[in-house]
């Protein structure tokens, strides 16, 4: 399993144009899994979430290296695509994140860091 990750997170559709969001998710959706096929992630799962009174209404998690997930976000294809996304819900966040052996390293170097600091 992957230790590094990118989440993106989404809120509801700019009014008018649901359509568009419907249409953008699906072209996402088929994005990620032909990042998936080609070896660039490892896995992706997408979720809607029930309303509860937030600005999020579902995200995504794309699984890979962190090697290859860094160079991803730098591609053309990945701009357009959150672009796109951007213009038609509100609230759009890609943001990267570590579990794993890579959340473990991250969380030794966050104690070295305190254990300077007391």
């Amino acid at each position: 399993m992957a230790d590094a990750a990118i989440f993106i997170g989404w809120g509801q559709p700019v009014r008018g144009r649901e359509m568009q969001a419907l249409q953008v998710f699906n072209e996402s959706m088929a994005y990620w899994g032909r990042l998936q096929q080609q070896g660039t992630i490892e896995s992706v799962e997408a979720f809607l979430i029930e309303p509860h009174g937030g600005d999020l209404t579902g995200f995504a998690i794309l699984r890979g290296d962190p090697q290859k997930l860094d160079a991803l976000r730098r591609t053309d294809e990945f701009a357009e695509s959150t672009t796109r996304a951007g213009l038609i819900v509100e609230h759009l966040g890609v943001v990267g994140a570590a579990t794993g052996q890579l959340m473990a390293a991250n969380m030794q170097t966050y104690a070295a860091a305190v254990q300077k600091l007391a």
